[in-house]
């Protein structure tokens, strides 16, 4: 039994600064005194220690238990979870690392273009040889599409050059722009994408089924991460208004496309000077960034004036969505 609660963030690669800096975003720094060390804790959150680790290492950890939480590609989290259900993804969107798993055949297969292609080639081969470092993801996705002979053959570093080299015919690899593919001659098969891939939070179920400090630190990191997640998307909108009630203010903005705020608009007297226009009121209202300025040109149009737009932080819910889902999966377990 342990006491501590251990989150783990990847050690290398594309996640390691992309984890540390959402988190930051977030408002849950990462503080890690020494760059060489491979653990670090999070000051918002006393009660959790933070780790370092690969990310196939993490979701292994939280398979086994000996992490409660990681961050880590969904590529490594499907490839790695295991089938006993112990690997919870609470949240599958965190809005970094997005990738795709793909087949990607040389461009001298001139003849190979989908899936259907590959299909009809391997049925000349003795056996088609694919190297991969996802060979449960890459041989489920082999075998539904009817492509066999196949051997799978494992790799670590770079896949591009195993065609070139000659231990492999194709590869399955992670793809972000395509340019290394392209430098290599290989080419992504229009239809093999294997899996759409992006950054995930991930809990042991057993560690949030039986550890309530651990079922706490998962709600604050949920609070926490949606909140942000949400805030991303939107502005604050502060404009002066003159009007005899806030309702009847209210009542203009509602004609209106943009103008009804989350749950509606906040609408305040502005306090003025003695002797001063007494019918002046403050408006503000959470807008979605894509409509900022039609929210601007809405509040011209009904005596708006001095609008100020402002980044949000946080927007916080009631209660955060995933955590409610949480909570059904568990009982439901």
């Amino acid at each position: 039994m342990r006491n501590d609660i251990r989150l783990a963030l990847p050690s290398k690669g594309r996640l390691e600064q992309a984890s540390v800096s959402f988190l930051e975003a977030c408002g849950l720094e990462v503080y890690k005194p020494n760059p060489r060390q491979y653990q670090a804790n999070i000051p918002a959150i006393p009660k959790l220690s933070v780790l370092f680790q690969r990310p196939g290492d993490i979701v292994v950890g939280v398979r086994h238990g000996s992490l409660d939480f990681g961050i880590a590609g969904f590529d490594s989290i499907q490839e790695k979870r295991g089938d006993n259900g112990d690997v919870l993804v609470l949240h599958d969107a965190l809005g970094f690392g997005h990738c795709a798993l793909c087949l990607a055949v040389p461009e001298a297969w001139e003849d190979v273009h989908a899936v259907q292609d590959l299909a009809a080639r391997t049925s000349t081969l003795s056996a088609l040889r694919v190297a991969t470092k996802y060979p449960v993801l890459t041989g489920r996705f082999l075998a539904n599409h009817g492509i066999a002979p196949v051997t799978l053959i494992a790799a670590e570093g770079t896949l591009e050059v195993a065609p070139a080299i000659g231990y492999a015919d194709v590869i399955s690899d992670l793809v972000s722009s395509g340019t290394t593919l392209h430098d290599n001659r290989l080419r992504p098969l229009a239809d093999g994408v294997i899996l759409q891939s992006q950054a995930c939070l991930i809990a042991n179920r057993r560690a949030l089924q039986t550890r309530p400090e651990a079922l706490a630190v998962a709600r604050e990191l949920l609070e926490f991460i949606e909140a942000h997640l949400r805030a991303q998307s939107h502005y604050l909108v502060f404009a002066n208004m003159r009007g005899e009630l806030p309702e009847a203010i209210a009542r203009r903005m509602f004609t209106q496309t943009n103008l009804g705020g989350l749950q509606g608009p906040t609408i305040s007297r502005v306090i003025v000077r003695e002797g001063g226009d007494q019918t002046w009121y403050a408006v503000n209202i959470v807008v979605r960034k894509d409509m900022v300025m039609q929210a601007v040109q809405e509040l011209r149009s009904i005596g708006g004036s001095g609008v100020v737009v402002s980044p949000v932080t946080y927007i916080f819910e009631e209660e955060p969505e995933r955590y409610s889902k949480l909570l059904q999966a568990l009982q439901k377990a």
